[in-house]
């Protein structure tokens, strides 16, 4: 059995459009946590309309920060989704990657197959399973698969599909500032509210350990939603009304927060802009 950098399951998960070609600093924290050099990595391009191309975009990207094992895992059908060799791989990984695309193709060939027991057996262990847009919607139990953009929530404006359920009661949505994803995610916890809603901006990170605590990295910020005491029209309002939303509790957090899926509370803020570095405040530790 592989030894792995770390017995604590860990996500790492991308709102999209990661830096890769200055400082990369996203996806170096994804390396040196999978083992850095010394990491085992798995790159899943099955979301990509261009997976030759994301295949050696981030192969170059790893390499440069020293990775030299790293295998590919890319299935075209459910059937793919039970080959022996593919499973091995997974198995053998440090560090699991899913590109963006469209996380409709990941839903179709993942949750419900080998590959997707594996996936779950690597988060369980210890492995980094990791994933960027379409790959980082997959990670919840429910995942929004399409949808209308806006401010405002709308009724019936998005559609659920299942997801891989490596992080239970939250649903991510991802691009979310860039692509004005705030009423959308919103109208899906209003109408779902044991789910927490967790927005993640481009070239930004959730790093969750456990799967009930995250700290946020990278340029951006993450939005947390909280309707678990809103009072919401979903149940009657007619599709395409603008939905009725009160009391909802709004998180936002950027750089060095670190957040508690299991309270929906801030129990840490380590200033992470440049040349300050210092403890800001500190809650609830």
């Amino acid at each position: 059995m592989p030894r792995f950098p770390s017995t604590t399951p860990t996500l790492f998960i991308i709102g999209g459009a990661e830096d890769r070609v200055g400082r990369a600093a996203l996806l170096r924290r994804f390396v040196r946590i999978s083992g850095g050099r010394r990491a085992r990595l798995v790159i899943i391009p099955t979301a990509s309309s261009f997976q030759d191309e994301v295949v050696a975009s981030y192969s170059e990207v790893f390499t440069r920060f020293g990775v030299s094992s790293i295998e590919v895992v890319n299935p075209q059908s459910r059937r793919d989704a039970h080959v022996p060799e593919a499973v091995a791989r997974i198995d053998d990984a440090t560090g699991i990657f899913m590109s963006g695309g469209s996380q409709l193709r990941l839903s179709q060939f993942f949750p419900g197959t080998p590959l997707g027991d594996a996936l779950h057996r690597a988060h369980a262990r210890g492995a980094v399973v990791a994933g960027t847009s379409a790959g980082a919607s997959i990670m919840s139990e429910f995942m929004i698969s399409m949808g209308d953009e806006g401010i405002t929530p709308v009724q019936r404006a998005s559609q659920i599909s299942a997801g891989m359920g490596l992080l239970k009661g939250v649903i991510v949505d991802q691009h979310f500032a860039q692509r004005s994803r705030y009423g959308r995610l919103m109208s899906v916890v209003a109408s779902s509210p044991s789910l927490l809603g967790v927005g993640i901006d481009e070239d930004t990170a959730i790093e969750v350990t456990d799967g009930t605590r995250f700290t946020v990295h990278g340029r951006g910020g993450v939005l947390v939603i909280d309707c678990r005491d809103v009072t919401t029209d979903a149940p009657d309002a007619r599709r395409g009304a603008p939905l009725l939303v009160s009391g909802a509790r709004i998180h936002t957090l950027p750089a060095g927060a670190t957040f508690d899926l299991s309270t929906a509370e801030l129990v840490d803020f380590v200033e992470q802009h440049p040349d300050v570095g210092v403890t800001i405040a500190s809650a609830k530790s």
